[in-house]
């Protein structure tokens, strides 16, 4: 889903910059508050594994691909600000380093990348652990489920970005289709490997994940 440059106009690359970056800072202003000791080696571990995560490139279709994109997960262990902070320095590295998404594109991914999770996946999370039983089980399942649908917010603005803005030949109906029926197979696999990391998680490291804590306190 990372948008290279020259696909969109400078109108729409400039919103995305303007967005991303006041998105950014409002996290920025809010990691004092939330920020914990154990957050900021597991930050850096995570910007790695990350990287990793989104190595891999599926083919679907013809002539289409996509990988896993790990926002929602970054969300779930590192909480709504840090995560998409980890997100858009992963975005960064992508972009100067393995050409993955383009310069003047960076606000733009960052917008679909990295605070679509945290506007998105983070309430989702939120609001199904009050509903669902208070188990690991189920808070698995619920990161998974907001793995699922925050790929799926991505790529539907990435649609409307390029239905706005795009720069290129190609129709923004193509352009659509291809994109969302790419990544609604890629959320589910996103969504199957976020509910299993952070089961795992659960499991061996609670202290790890963020919006586990409702857990311990449930146990209490």
């Amino acid at each position: 889903m990372h948008i290279p440059d020259g696909f969109v106009n400078a109108p729409v690359s400039i919103a995305g910059g303007v967005v991303a970056v006041a998105g950014l800072a409002l996290c920025s202003r809010n990691l004092g508050p939330s920020l914990r000791d154990r957050d900021i080696p597991l930050a850096g571990l995570a910007a790695a594994f990350f990287l990793v995560l989104e190595a891999p490139i599926f083919p679907i279709g013809v002539g289409t691909g996509g990988h896993l994109l790990g926002g929602t997960l970054a969300v779930a262990l590192l909480g709504p600000w840090l995560g998409p902070v980890v997100i858009s320095v992963v975005l960064v590295v992508q972009a100067l380093f393995a050409g993955d998404g383009g310069v003047t594109a960076l606000g733009v991914n960052a917008v679909n990348m990295a605070l679509i999770p945290a506007l998105v996946g983070y309430p989702l999370i939120l609001g199904l652990r009050k509903v669902l039983p208070k188990t690991k089980l189920w808070a698995a399942i619920a990161c998974g489920l907001a793995g699922f649908v925050s790929v799926t917010a991505g790529s539907v603005l990435y649609s409307l970005e390029y239905a706005v803005g795009g720069a290129t030949s190609v129709p923004a109906t193509t352009v659509a289709v291809t994109t969302i029926g790419t990544y609604t197979v890629i959320a589910v696999f996103e969504g199957l490997v976020t509910g299993l990391i952070v089961a795992a998680l659960l499991r061996l490291r609670p202290d790890l994940v963020r919006v586990g804590r409702h857990l311990s306190r449930a146990s209490a």
